[in-house]
């Protein structure tokens, strides 16, 4: 049987910033360090942060479980945007 895991709850799946043509503006984007999300061209593929609830790999070889799967996954649902968020890089 094939088990599937929430790719939120991995230690793998990073958050990371995606510039904007304005180098001041940024978007948050997710990805999988172990770079088992990719295109059929073999580049790493980026989600939205806000998907990140929903994405689900099975059998993945590199899963390294951060914590109870619930209620984290229920929260998260509930606690992510629900669109793009665009943010500023704070002048220093």
């Amino acid at each position: 049987m094939s088990e599937k895991v929430y790719c939120a709850n991995c230690l793998h799946c990073v958050v990371v910033r995606q510039y904007e043509s304005e180098q001041d503006k940024y978007i948050l984007r997710v990805k999988c360090n172990k770079k088992k999300w990719s295109k059929r061209s073999g580049e790493e593929k980026l989600y939205k942060y806000f998907t990140v609830a929903r994405r689900m790999q099975t059998n993945c070889e590199f899963y390294e479980e951060m914590g109870e799967i619930l209620p984290y996954i229920k929260n998260l649902k509930k606690e992510l945007p629900i669109k793009d968020e665009i943010y500023m890089v704070k002048a220093v």
